[in-house]
């Protein structure tokens, strides 16, 4: 696995991150999928309406090129074109009224629109 580093501290730095409230939600669904061979994949593609959008995806494929997180055994996968949008983002999941749902909350974004699922 590559070891991604900070440059200005020079210590690594995780491509993404996930809270204890998203390990726990994707652990569920990974349960409820009954396949253990399953990981989540998180990616970044042309499109949307600023530029690029987040894919979030169970995948059973798993490239030499991808670079692995562990989360108290939930593994995520993003791929190398990926690594340099997502990194230092942090996926949460929040279970409410108002804000129920995955969020990703990516550094790396200079604009986003309403949805909230393209950026630029």
């Amino acid at each position: 696995m590559e070891q991604l580093v900070n440059i200005t501290s020079r210590r690594p730095m995780r491509a993404v991150t996930l809270t204890d409230g998203a390990v726990t939600k994707v652990r569920e669904l990974l349960v409820a999928e009954q396949d253990p061979s399953l990981a989540l994949r998180m990616a970044v593609r042309p499109g949307g309406c600023s530029g690029f959008s987040y894919e979030m995806f169970f995948d059973s494929e798993q490239s030499d090129a991808d670079v692995i997180e562990e989360f108290d055994g939930v593994n995520v996968l993003v791929d190398k074109q990926s690594v340099e949008l997502l990194r230092g983002s942090v996926l949460d999941y929040k279970d409410g009224l108002m804000e129920g749902g995955f969020a990703i909350n990516n550094p790396n974004v200079t604009r986003s629109c309403g949805c909230g699922n393209s950026f630029s």
